[in-house]
């Protein structure tokens, strides 16, 4: 069992079979996962993305900047956090919801070092807004974070994808399932897994990373427990 890991949440995770935004009982049964992972002992920190509400191909097909459609983003994922820290603190689970988006009203800003002490004081951390700068993924601040902070695994939870495929399994019934991969694989076949940076960054900090289906009640407690499940991607 890992003793502190981060979980990075897909927007689209937190939509559940709606069209768009947040569905209530969707956070719901993330929350009581992570809560099952808190009572462990685990320590959680959790990287949100913003993709139910806002998305790139939308900024592209509207000619936005892109610095200005990564802002619009990051303001996104805070909406997300705070979300999934409404729900876990409905079920008696203290959280901190940190933002690298200076936005003080509504969540406490993000310095390494405290992050570092609610976890060790068993509050789950919500890291939103990004890295507050543009141009960058929310694969890359969840890599980036999980370093910073020491976990031991980054536990990536896929909307209704068992793990990583050889091509796409929506589109292709053939695609095979990767049970084991390394980052140079990854960025050697250009797997649709994280960003290259992401990926880099996992590799140089010998950072394990586990793609699992979310959607599967208890996968989440699974994932953290170190169970076989999806695909384990790893430094050699």
């Amino acid at each position: 069992m890992y003793k502190r890991i981060l979980l990075k949440l897909s927007g689209e995770a937190l939509k559940g079979d709606t069209p768009f935004g947040i569905d209530a009982d969707t956070v719901r049964n993330i929350a009581m996962q992570i809560k099952d992972c808190h009572e462990l002992g685990i320590e959680v920190g959790i990287v949100v993305g913003g993709g139910n509400i806002w998305r790139g191909k939308t900024a592209s097909e509207l000619g936005m900047d892109r610095a200005q459609a990564d802002y619009m983003g990051m303001l996104a994922t805070i909406m997300n956090g705070l979300a999934v820290q409404d729900a876990l603190e409905h079920l008696g689970v203290p959280s901190r919801c940190m933002t690298a988006l200076p936005i003080n009203e509504v969540a406490e800003p993000y310095i390494r070092r405290r992050a570092i002490r609610h976890l060790e004081k068993k509050r789950v951390c919500i890291f939103v807004g990004g890295l507050g700068s543009p141009y960058f993924s929310t694969d890359t601040a969840c890599v980036l974070r999980a370093t910073e902070i020491g976990a031991q695994v980054v536990l990536m939870a896929k909307n209704k994808t068992e793990g990583v495929y050889d091509s796409d399994p929506r589109q292709n019934p053939s695609a095979h399932m990767y049970e084991e991969l390394t980052f140079n694989e990854i960025l050697a076949k250009g797997l649709a897994v994280m960003d290259s940076t992401a990926a880099s960054l996992c590799k140089d900090n010998n950072l394990q990373l586990i793609v699992f289906n979310m959607n599967k009640q208890g996968n989440i407690v699974k994932a953290a427990k170190g169970e076989k499940i999806g695909t384990l991607v790893k430094v050699k």
